[in-house]
């Protein structure tokens, strides 16, 4: 599976550590950034990551930054993106199952390296449940954006 992966400068040392739990667990993952430290728009990042996705070039995409609000807000924005702004297995379990999301927000300023790793886990081990009325709801959200 090849996934999209970008954040801003407030979330920078969550990504690099996700792509090493990433790529050990046997992803494929695609940085589209930030390399640096330096200040930056999370909009940037987020919205390449999430047109990675949209277009099929990857097959999921989780994006960062200091609350996870506004990288879930940009990639919310390009069309086909379904991105769930997660911070516990609960949730990220259920968004999967009801919603296939195809992409996830974390806040690095609000969660730990840890519980990110096993939100991280959750989402991507769990398939979408494929039932008619979550594919029912699922086509009425994405029809809105017609």
């Amino acid at each position: 599976m090849k996934i999209a992966i970008g954040c801003d400068h407030g979330a920078l040392a969550l990504k690099n550590r996700l792509i090493s739990h990433l790529e050990n667990a046997g992803y494929t993952v695609w940085d589209f950034g930030t390399f640096t430290p330096e200040s930056c728009d999370y909009s940037d990042y987020a919205g390449a990551a999430a047109r990675a996705v949209a277009s099929g070039e990857c097959d999921r995409g989780i994006v960062l930054c200091t609350t996870g609000i506004g990288v879930s807000i940009a990639a919310n924005k390009v069309k086909g993106i379904r991105c769930a702004l997660l911070s516990d297995p609960w949730s990220a379990k259920m968004t999967r199952l009801h919603n296939d999301t195809n992409m996830m927000a974390l806040g690095a300023g609000v969660i730990g390296e840890n519980l990110a790793m096993e939100i991280v886990d959750t989402w991507l081990t769990t398939a979408f449940s494929g039932e008619e009325r979550h594919c029912r709801r699922i086509a009425k959200v994405m029809d809105m954006e017609k």
